[in-house]
């Protein structure tokens, strides 16, 4: 989607192939000096990619980088897309094709880079899920999918939770749940019964709080929103934003979208600070969670 009101390109295609190609050149031990020379680009030149400092980044000399960092031909194009999304001009981002791919999911890239996550959500938050929760939710999705496949993407899911439970440095993330999600049967009883009680507990982390929603609450701003994740990117150590933050919607089979202007996030921020007016802290959360559990059978 283009515009002619003058406004800029959006960041977040540059950031992602800064990002791309600065962990690349990094994994093979290249200088950002020897590299910049090996394909015939000033070191200020790639150092501007690498930091989304540059409107124009040529498909030419992202081709040349890739064929340097022996980058397979899959992600190769991965990055000749960044590239020609960093050229359009739109006032929200749109990712899809080779970006709902499990293994080059745009979104789980951005929150693993994230320092912070605050999320609404009407289901469990992928990133707290059961292997069974996750499973009964994908296998209704990919209908079409093999055993193997949905297999295959339980198990990434799962993976990817690693950026919340870690032990070094894990991502904060506050989850404003809607009650709905309570009740709500996703794969039976059972499954419920052991999801509940997993958000209970993996709620007692420092770096994790949830806080439940409740039908009593109404409507935020007297709007019907739907989901959405807000990611903060933190600063450095002079006090710097490494990274704009962004607002998330994800596309259910059509494109993800990316709100990245400061009026946007800056609405969404304060969307989010009126749910969590209307919230349950978190113990009375967790012990509706527990309730809720043991409704199911838990």
């Amino acid at each position: 989607m283009t515009s002619d009101d003058g406004a800029e390109p959006s960041t977040l295609p540059r950031r992602q192939l800064g990002r791309f190609l600065r962990e690349h050149r990094e994994a093979i031990g290249l200088t950002l000096a020897k590299a910049a020379a090996l394909v015939e680009l000033s070191q200020a030149a790639l150092q501007r990619i690498e930091s989304a400092r540059t409107k124009k980044v040529r498909t030419v000399d992202v081709r040349a980088l890739c064929e340097l960092y022996e980058v397979s031909p899959e992600e190769t194009a991965r990055a000749l897309d960044l590239a020609e999304q960093a050229k359009v001009t739109s006032w929200y981002t749109a990712f899809a094709g080779l970006y709902s791919d499990p293994t080059f999911n745009m979104y789980v890239e951005l929150s693993a880079s994230a320092r912070q996550l605050i999320s609404y959500q009407e289901i469990v938050l992928g990133l707290l899920q059961t292997p069974d929760y996750a499973r009964a939710l994908i296998s209704a999705f990919y209908r079409e999918d093999s055993t193997e496949d949905i297999e295959r993407r339980v198990e990434l899911r799962m993976k990817r939770q690693s950026i919340v439970t870690r032990k070094a440095d894990p991502v904060r993330l506050e989850l404003l749940l809607h009650e709905s999600a309570l009740r709500r049967i996703v794969g039976g009883p059972k499954v419920m019964a052991r999801q509940l009680a997993h958000l209970a507990e993996i709620g007692k982390r420092p770096n994790i709080s949830i806080r439940i929603q409740p039908f009593t609450a109404g409507y935020a701003s007297g709007l019907f929103h739907g989901p959405f994740v807000i990611l903060d990117f933190g600063t450095d150590s002079k006090g710097r934003v490494v990274e704009p933050p962004l607002v998330y919607f994800e596309g259910h089979g059509k494109p993800d979208l990316y709100l990245e202007s400061e009026a946007d996030v800056r609405r969404y921020d304060e969307l989010a600070s009126e749910i969590r007016s209307t919230a349950h802290d978190e113990v009375r959360s967790r012990e509706l969670l527990r309730r809720a559990a043991r409704e199911y059978g838990a």
